[in-house]
């Protein structure tokens, strides 16, 4: 019995340092796991700081100053433009508009072509064509401005083409006819004199 007993105790004692060294191995390796995965890094949480930038050089600095410049010069150039189209109405457009008002009250017009009545510049499909009125503008001698103009007309029934001139009253500053004629051109052709003007200054100096 008693070697028995002895040898069951020798292999307990043996087996106990066993088991420690297990457990110190299995303590060191999860230590080392949470080390390892306490090291990683995420990529999302990097500092961002920290990347270099490219200095700009003289040149691009001044280059893209120019382009600025420029962008604003055309932005204030294409402002100007549609503020005066809108506010200050070029001298053309005052004589179309007066002469085509003309046009369409004149019952002879409306008989041969029809009502409503349209005006355009130029016979194209070009909008822009369209609406560019054909003109001539210059002074007198007398320093009276004056206008000279052309453009087409439409209407349910017929076309035609319409020549006008007018003179800026140097004394009440209003636009008026030295001539308006209308050209029917369909359905039947014909000529119309609306407006014939003589200015006074011209009689004088005859």
């Amino acid at each position: 019995m008693i070697p028995f007993s002895t040898r069951s105790i020798s292999s307990k004692a043996s087996e106990r340092p066993r088991q420690n060294k297990s457990e110190k191995q299995k303590g060191q390796s999860g230590s080392e796991t949470k080390k390892d995965i306490s090291t990683v890094e995420d990529v999302f949480d990097a500092p961002t700081y920290n990347i270099p930038e490219k200095p700009v050089t003289f040149v691009e600095g001044a280059s893209y100053t120019a382009i600025i410049i420029v962008g604003l010069g055309i932005a204030a150039a294409a402002g100007y433009a549609v503020f005066k189209e809108l506010i200050f109405q070029p001298k053309e457009y005052k004589v179309f508009n007066k002469a085509l008002k003309r046009i369409q009250d004149d019952s002879q017009v409306r008989v041969r072509i029809g009502s409503p009545i349209t005006g355009y510049g130029q016979e194209s499909r070009n909008r822009a064509a369209r609406q560019r009125i054909p003109h001539k503008t210059w002074t007198d001698e007398e320093g009276v401005e004056h206008v000279e103009i052309n453009f087409y007309i439409r209407g349910p029934h017929g076309t035609g083409k319409v020549y006008s001139e007018m003179f800026k009253d140097q004394v009440d500053k209003q636009w008026k006819y030295t001539y308006l004629i209308v050209e029917i051109r369909s359905p039947t052709p014909s000529q119309l004199i609306l407006e014939s003007y003589m200015p006074a200054y011209n009689m004088d100096k005859k």
